[in-house]
C-alpha cells in the first residue's frame, strides 16, 4: 500500500472518510420493493441492518422497544441515566436546558450518581417483556462488575463498547478484562469495539466476539480527535476490518464475525457507503437523536461527554426532524438524508442492481 511522506522521519498511508468515496452504479437496476435489508448475527435475525447506539440521548427502554418492533436493534446504555435514577425525566429535561460550557460540568455531576444493579435488571426486564431482542452495553471498565447482573436479567446480546477497545489492554493499576476468557464463559453473543485497524480487529475476532464495532462512536458529539489526536477515517477503517474478517474466516475455518460501522454515520448515504465498504450493519446515534420521540429532546451526547476527568465529547443541539418511524421509513420532508433511512438504503441497492446486503458489499466504489 502506497505511503505518503509526511516529513523525513514519518510516513503514513492515505485514509478515506465516507465523504471521500462514492458508490458506482452497475449495469443492472432493480425495483426497491425487491430489495432485502435483513441480516443475522448469531441466532438473531433483524429486518434492518441498523443498531441504535447506546447513548442516553438516543435510547431509552421505550425507544429500544420501538426500534426492535420496527426490525432494528436498540442497545441500552447500562451505565446511563436509566440505571442511575428511578425516573430520569427530570435529568433529561435539565440537560436539554443547559447552556454553553456549563453543560459538561453539570452532566459530570449527574452521572456521578452510582449505577444500580437493580435498575439494570429492571430496564432489561422491561425490554424482554416487550418481546424484542434485548441488548445492553457496558464499558470495558464496568463489564466485570455488572456482567452477572446483565446476563441474569436475560440479555440476548451483550455489547462492550468504549472509545477504543483492544484485546491486549495492559495495566499496572488493576487486572484488565480478559476478553477471550470473559466471552468464552458467557452464554450470550458479544459485540465489542471500537476498533479501527486490521490488526486490532483481528485480535478482537480471536476473542470469540460475534461482532466488532468499527470506529470510535460518538460521531457528531465526539471530540476524541481534538482532545487525543486519535482518529481513523471511517471508509478506510471499515474496509480494513472487513479485510480482517476475511482473513479470520480463513484462519478459523469459516467462522464469520460481523462488522458493524460505529461513528460518522449521520445521513442515509453514509449507511449505504458503510455497507459498500464491507459492514454488515451500522450503529447510529445522531440520526435517531433527531427523532421527536428520542429522550434527548433535540440534543445529543455520548458517554465521553461527561467523563469525570477528561471529557472527549459534547452535548450538541441537533434539533428534531420527525418521529423515529419517519426517520426510519419516511415519508421524508427534507432532502438531506436525515429521514427515510431504510428507503434510501433500498434505493441505493436497487439503483446498483443488488437485492441482498451481502451482495452489496461487493459494489464498486471510487474516491470522489
Amino acid at each position: 500500500m502506497t505511503e505518503i511522506e509526511i516529513g523525513r522521519a514519518k510516513r503514513g498511508r492515505r485514509a478515506y472518510s465516507f465523504d471521500d468515496i462514492a458508490i458506482v452504479p452497475s449495469r443492472r437496476t432493480r425495483d426497491p420493493e425487491e430489495v432485502g435489508t435483513a441480516w443475522q448475527i448469531d441466532a438473531y435475525r433483524f429486518e434492518l441492518p441498523i443498531v441504535a447506539a447506546p447513548m442516553d440521548s438516543v435510547m431509552s427502554p421505550e425507544t429500544a422497544i420501538a426500534l426492535g418492533r420496527y426490525g432494528g436493534l436498540g442497545v441500552l446504555n447500562l451505565e446511563g441515566l436509566w440505571t442511575r435514577y428511578d425516573d430520569p425525566a427530570e435529568q433529561l429535561a435539565e440537560i436539554a436546558g443547559l447552556e454553553g460550557d456549563a453543560a459538561v460540568r453539570r452532566m459530570q455531576q449527574m452521572y456521578a450518581a452510582p449505577v444500580r444493579a437493580e435498575l439494570i435488571a429492571a430496564r432489561l426486564e422491561q425490554m424482554r417483556d416487550a418481546g424484542v431482542t434485548v441488548a445492553g452495553s457496558l464499558s470495558p471498565q464496568r463489564t466485570k462488575e455488572f456482567a452477572k447482573t446483565v446476563v441474569d436479567a436475560g440479555v440476548d446480546m451483550f455489547v462492550i463498547r468504549g472509545t477504543t477497545v483492544s484485546a491486549e489492554h495492559v495495566s499496572g493499576q488493576a487486572e484488565p478484562l480478559n476478553l477471550k476468557e470473559f466471552i468464552y464463559e458467557l452464554d450470550v453473543p458479544v459485540i465489542v469495539g471500537g476498533c479501527a485497524t486490521y490488526q486490532a480487529a483481528l485480535h478482537l475476532m480471536r476473542t470469540g466476539a460475534a461482532g466488532v464495532l468499527v470506529g470510535f462512536g460518538g460521531g457528531a458529539a465526539h471530540t476524541t480527535r481534538t482532545v487525543l489526536g486519535v482518529a481513523v477515517p471511517m471508509a478506510s477503517a471499515v474496509a480494513d476490518v472487513a479485510g480482517a474478517r476475511r482473513d479470520y474466516m480463513d484462519e478459523s475455518g469459516g467462522r464469520y464475525v460481523h462488522v458493524i460501522a460505529d461513528g460518522s454515520i449521520g445521513r442515509s448515504g453514509d449507511i449505504a457507503k458503510a455497507i459498500a465498504c464491507g459492514a454488515d450493519a451500522v450503529m447510529i446515534g445522531s440520526p435517531f437523536a433527531r427523532a421527536s420521540d428520542a429522550p434527548g429532546q433535540g440534543f445529543h451526547w455520548g458517554n465521553e461527554a461527561h467523563h469525570p476527568e477528561l471529557p472527549r465529547g459534547q452535548r450538541v443541539e441537533i434539533g428534531t426532524v420527525g418521529s423515529l418511524e419517519e426517520i426510519l421509513f419516511g415519508p421524508s420532508r427534507v432532502a438531506d438524508g436525515t429521514m427515510n433511512l431504510v428507503g434510501a438504503l433500498r434505493r441505493a441497492m436497487a439503483t446498483t442492481g443488488y437485492t441482498e446486503l451481502k451482495e452489496f458489499q461487493r459494489i464498486e466504489v471510487v474516491v470522489s
